[in-house]
């Protein structure tokens, strides 16, 4: 099993092949869900990188994609510009779970 990388900029897509993993350099809602169902049938992936920039092109279907596919599981990551805020949504998660805020 393997991860694959669909991003919206080379420079991510650099940085993840220095660790090993594939990837495509994709601009347009239509090229980014063509990759993306592709890579979904592909038995030997596992994991589906997604960047911040693309996940917010389609928000509606990568949330039923995640709330009905098992595999591979799609994750989302913030490209090098970093302005996702993934890190205050998983604080604000966990505050909430423990009832102590971060």
């Amino acid at each position: 099993m393997k991860f694959f990388l669909i991003s919206d900029n080379i420079d991510t897509l650099m940085g993840l092949r220095l660790v090993g993993i594939e990837g495509v350099v994709v601009h347009t809602r239509k090229d980014f869900l063509e990759v993306l169902q592709s890579k979904m049938k592909d038995s030997t992936i596992a994991i589906i990188l997604v960047t911040t920039k693309l996940v917010d092109m389609c928000p509606d279907i990568i949330s039923e994609i995640k709330l009905k596919q098992q595999k591979p599981l799609i994750t989302e990551i913030p490209d090098r510009h970093g302005n996702s805020k993934i890190g205050e949504t998983i604080d604000g998660y966990v505050s909430e779970a423990i009832g102590v805020k971060l």
